[in-house]
């Protein structure tokens, strides 16, 4: 943090810059923000510019610090500090993780079935010491319980490196595991993304590798006790677009290999035990096909969009695996998001109506559908960890906007859902204080868009509202709880979501009419859901704060641009606001990937257009904006940093009014901010206090 105080807002210098695409010369003054020599920023004048603006974001911040730190104190209070998982089960074994007080980051134990003392075999503490960020990625552990392989990032590059750890299995086991000499003990993998598959003899681990544009291009096999560099291809993916992983078959006999885009799938399967072996093509891959698939008994189960947007599921033989019999039909009203095979009955996943749904079936009767019920008009729930094939009771997860998160054991035999555990809130929490709701708001072209909201019972209307959305990827917003929102609405907001189209939210359908030629559906629905709330006397213009990070930070870009009027306050996380400039970069990392999501403007050129036409950095204009709070990663490879430096830099230019406008890059962290529970909790203190700050509540 900078030591002088700045007497003004940083203005990023202009230097003459543009590009041309089908008779359209764009002008871009503020592209030397970004680094020639990235991913490694080095440029002494970025530097210098992300440098300033963050000290004029920590000095415009400073007289709230007392707010920030009051926040970030009730925060805290509601985390329980010494929290642990619930145990499970896998092989011999229970596993779990915990959380010690005042910690950061978490123990992972495992026992014994029966008696025997608990064993530390991971300590995320110990190897977060002297990291400005940590994230463990893939944690998993031999089939024989001796071997345990772990993935972590410290930089926020997202690039995972694997080390590996003797467990031994003597019982009783001592206290603390630790490294232990042996042949693979100082064997390390560098550059790897995604799961970590042991075979089942656990002499190999099969990883993905990813290359210089963050692509997992590659599956790769490491046995024990080898170099890296003698490690063998499993699987090369020559698509520049699609990106591969692995996992095993529900009797881990199989090494499923999957590859794809964000609208067209393949599979291969493999031996498990023989990863290197010429693969069996499930089906070659067509474009707008989507499609996974997992084993049992010699018979391939595929769930596949191939004849119904909400998708079906179909089985095959494994020696003609492209040959698909129905099991189970697509539907416009359920959609069919996924299923896991267990040895005695099988579980669908989807939605009906927008509302989670956990299904047990049969193999012998198809017609014998269980759904798991749950009473709460809005809620989320799924499966969890199940590792073992034969389940007599299944682990899931449920939470709704006012029940905390819970843990249930559902036994199969008798359908008893029993709670094993309910978030704990040290510092108090009435769920009879608040109340959820589910509305239906009409957008402009007439569909009815769903809507949560939450909010104290005690609350008067017209109040201050928060409202939250994503609309991208066909990713739904789960309405779960969160503690940290508790902090908005005990101040007498209601907090919204808008499951707004470009979620899956309704089904397939509902993602496709967010995309490509259709991506303007996001930006009408939440505005419209805005001024739908406003209607319907929940809040007011310019009461309504609003948030989004990624892909929902180009909608917090585009409704910025389009309605500022509504807003009093906009936090853009890591915003993707640059777009047309990105997806104009078919050298840049993850561009190639993302052209079925937004088109490729390389090729088309009415893709060009439609970009330009809502690209938030192009259609920045000499008008009023509201409060602007914006976040970067300086190692962010999803969002570059640059993009939100080139947008702020661009509004401060243009912008006629005097609102506050904050840029805030965090010089050592990626695509999700500061790692750490508290560090993390920190930043959502700072999101609220400059809400609270813009809304005239700070007091």
């Amino acid at each position: 943090m900078s030591t002088s105080r700045p007497a003004a807002p940083p203005k990023a210098e202009k230097r003459e810059f543009s590009y041309s695409h089908h008779g359209i010369t764009i002008a871009d003054p503020y592209a030397w923000l970004r680094d020639p020599g990235y991913p490694e920023v080095t440029d002494k004048d970025v530097l210098a510019h992300l440098e300033a603006e963050n000290a004029w974001f920590e000095m415009r911040m400073e007289p709230h610090k007392p707010l920030v730190d009051a926040l970030f104190k009730e925060m805290r209070a509601r985390i329980k500090e010494d929290d642990s998982t619930v145990p499970q089960r896998r092989g011999d074994w229970l596993y779990w993780s915990e959380f010690e007080e005042g910690a950061e980051y978490r123990k992972y134990y495992r026992k014994p079935i029966g008696d025997g003392d608990p064993q530390l075999i991971l300590d995320e503490n110990a190897l977060a010491e002297g990291l400005e960020y940590f994230r463990l990625g893939a944690f998993t552990v031999s089939r024989d319980g001796n071997i345990l392989a772990y993935s972590f990032d410290g930089s926020g590059s997202e690039r995972f490196r694997v080390r590996f750890k003797s467990l031994g299995n003597q019982i009783p086991p001592s206290e603390e595991i630790v490294d232990v000499r042996a042949p693979w003990g100082d064997d390390a993998i560098e550059g790897t993304l995604g799961n970590l598959v042991f075979t089942p003899d656990g002499t190999q681990l099969v990883y993905g590798l990813v290359n210089d544009s963050w692509r997992v291009d590659r599956l790769m096999v490491h046995r024990l006790g080898t170099p890296q560099s003698e490690d063998r291809l499993v699987y090369l993916e020559k698509d520049d677009s699609f990106q591969v992983g692995a996992a095993l078959s529900a009797q881990e006999d199989w090494l499923i290999i999957g590859t794809g885009d964000n609208e067209t799938s393949e599979v291969h399967l493999a031996p498990a035990n023989e990863p290197t072996a010429k693969p069996i093509l499930v089906k070659p891959r067509q474009k707008g096909v989507e499609y996974d698939v997992d084993l049992r008994d010699g018979v391939v189960w595929i769930h596949a969009n191939d004849d119904h947007v909400n998708f079906r599921l179909a089985t095959a033989s494994l020696a003609n695996p492209g040959e698909w019999t129905t099991l189970i039909e697509g539907s416009d009203e359920f959609y069919l998001d996924g299923f896991e095979l267990y040895r005695d009955f099988y579980v669908t996943e989807g939605r009906l109506n927008g509302l989670d749904q956990i299904q047990l079936r049969s193999y012998e009767d198809p017609s014998l559908v269980k759904p798991i019920a749950f009473a709460e008009p809005s809620y989320t729930t799924g499966l969890t960890n199940n590792p073992e094939y034969h389940q007599d009771k299944l682990r899931l997860s449920y939470q709704s906007m006012v029940t905390p998160d819970s843990v249930y054991d559902y036994h199969v035999a008798s359908g008893e859902l029993e709670l094993l555990k309910q978030q704990e809130i040290p510092s108090g929490y009435d769920p009879s204080l608040y109340v959820t709701e589910r509305l239906e708001i009409e957008a402009r072209d007439g569909t009815k868009v769903p809507v949560s909201v939450v909010m104290r019972k005690d609350r008067k209307p017209g109040g201050p509202l928060h409202l939250y959305a994503y609309g991208a990827y066909g990713y739904a917003v789960p309405p779960g709880f969160s503690t940290t929102r508790l902090s908005l609405v005990d101040r007498g907001f209601a907090y919204a979501i808008a499951h707004i189209r470009g979620g899956d939210d309704l089904g397939r359908k509902w993602y496709l009419a967010g995309k490509l030629e259709e991506r303007t559906n996001t930006f009408n629905d939440f505005v419209d859901v805005a001024k739908g709330l406003v209607a319907k006397g929940y809040t007011a213009k310019g009461r309504i704060s609003i948030s989004g990070g990624s892909a929902g930070g180009e909608l917090m870009g585009v409704v910025a641009n389009t309605d500022p009027e509504l807003w009093g306050a906009v936090v853009a996380h890591v915003p993707f606001v640059d777009v047309l400039a990105t997806m104009l970069d078919g050298d840049l990392p993850l561009t190639p990937g993302e052209w079925p999501e937004w088109g490729n403007p390389i090729t088309s050129k009415r893709a060009f257009a439609q970009i330009l036409a809502y690209s938030p950095y192009d259609q920045v204009a000499a008008q009023d904006y509201p409060p602007m709070l914006v976040t970067a990663g300086l190692n962010d490879p999803r969002v570059t940093y640059w993009e939100p430096a080139k947008w702020v830099a661009k509004l401060r230019e243009s912008k006629t009014d005097g609102n506050e406008l904050l840029l805030k890059t965090n010089m050592g962290a990626g695509h999700g901010g500061k790692s750490g529970r508290f560090e993390s909790i920190r930043e959502t203190a700072e999101e609220v206090a400059f809400v609270l700050w813009q809304l005239g509540l700070a007091e």
